[in-house]
Parts: C-alpha cells; sequence; structure tokens
C-alpha cells in the first residue's frame, strides 16, 4: 500500500511539474513575440527592458501565472511598449498585440505534428515510460497555447484583443477605450475566478485544439507505416 501511495505522489508531482514547464513555455514564447515584433517595427524598449529573454522568469505574472495552472487560461506580464517608435501608432500596436497569439497557436501546430509522431511511435512499438510523459507534456503544451492564444485574443483591456480591436476603432475612441485598461486587470481577475467566462472558452479551445490534431494526424500514420 505505502509503495502504491508513493507511486500516486511521483505520477501527481510529475504531472503538476510538466505543466508548469509548459505553462512557462507558453508565457515565453507569447511575450518574446510581442517584444520581437515591436523592435522589427523600430520600437527598442522591450529589448531595452530585457524582455526579448528566453528566461520565462522575465516574463511571469503571479495571478497570470496562477490561473494559467488552475483553470487553463490566463496571462504573462507585459512587455514595455512605446507606440511613439511605430509609424502608424494603431496598426503598430495591433500587429505587436497579435503576435502573442499568434505564436500560441504556431507553437500549439507544431506541436501537435510532434505529439501525433510520438503517438505513432507508441502505438507501432508499445508503451515507454518516458514517451508516454513526453506525450503527456506535449498535450498540455498544445491546450495551453491554445488557451492563451484565445483568452487573450477577447477585445478586453488590457487583452491583446482590445490593442487589435484598434484596427477599427476611430482614434478617439480607441484610446478612450484603452483608458480603463487598469481596471481590466482586476475584473478579468474576479471572471476567471469565479468561471464567467469557462464554458465559451473552453468550447473555443477544444474546438482548436480538435482542428490541430486533424489536421495533423498524417504524422502519426506517416510514423506508423515507417516503423511497421
Amino acid at each position: 500500500m505505502q509503495g502504491l501511495v508513493s507511486q500516486l505522489d511521483w505520477n501527481g508531482m510529475l504531472s503538476f511539474t510538466l505543466r508548469i514547464a509548459a505553462v512557462l513555455i507558453c508565457i515565453m514564447i507569447h511575450e518574446v513575440s510581442h517584444g520581437l515584433a515591436a523592435y522589427w517595427l523600430g520600437d527598442p524598449t522591450a529589448k531595452e527592458s530585457h524582455r526579448l529573454s528566453f528566461n520565462p522568469i522575465h516574463h511571469i505574472d503571479p495571478f497570470g501565472l496562477l490561473m494559467m495552472i488552475t483553470v487553463g487560461f490566463g496571462w504573462a506580464k507585459p512587455v514595455p511598449i512605446d507606440a511613439r517608435y511605430f509609424k502608424n501608432q494603431k496598426s503598430g500596436m495591433a500587429i505587436t498585440a497579435f503576435a502573442g497569439p499568434f505564436s500560441n497557436f504556431v507553437l500549439a501546430f507544431l506541436t501537435s505534428m510532434l505529439f501525433q509522431a510520438v503517438l505513432g511511435i507508441l502505438s507501432a512499438q508499445g508503451n515507454r515510460p518516458f514517451l508516454v510523459n513526453l506525450a503527456d507534456f506535449l498535450g498540455m503544451v498544445i491546450i495551453l497555447n491554445i488557451g492563451l492564444g484565445i483568452f487573450n485574443l477577447i477585445p478586453f483591456p488590457p487583452l491583446d484583443g482590445s490593442k487589435i480591436l484598434g484596427i477599427v476603432l476611430p482614434e478617439r475612441l480607441y484610446f478612450g477605450f484603452m483608458r480603463y485598461e487598469r481596471y481590466g486587470m482586476l475584473l478579468l481577475v474576479l471572471i476567471l475566478w469565479f468561471g464567467v467566462l469557462d464554458a465559451p472558452l473552453s468550447m473555443a479551445r477544444d474546438w482548436t485544439v480538435n482542428l490541430f490534431l486533424n489536421s495533423t494526424a498524417f504524422m502519426q500514420n506517416a510514423v506508423i507505416s515507417s516503423l511497421r
């Protein structure tokens, strides 16, 4: 019995560790992509603030990290952006904002291909503990990236979607809308904590996960064919 309890504790600890690692990867890719987009558009602020770092510790927001771990939707510490460097402030902010969620979807799709390849190996050669754990980790990366990407597309300040919305809003209305950005974070924490958006966000995430997995299923078939 003690051995069984120890095994359960180990499995739970491993699963939690893998989830933390997956969350940190998602957050790091998201924020670095914001910073790189801004830098390519002429804004050096993120680089000068050392936010083009691949060290995820530089990008952690405590509440956002907690939300990512517990409910699968959250945010990171915003990358500093100075829109005055952009030739067109609204379009520059929109492109910079979209870079974060877009990078999460790209990473999720590429990870889906690797996930399907690992499943192909497992199907052809039987279960191997390392590959089973790797498949679990890759599955978490897919789900969390898609969840982070979808959540940040919500057009509500301070999420990325609010800045993308600026493309279609008149300038006066847009900057008036963004004036309430500092209050939005508190409201977002409450919304996530009480599960107000759980159903629609989970539905959108699950649909996108299934789309990506179905689109990459050819990888699993190709690996199985090559190993048999």
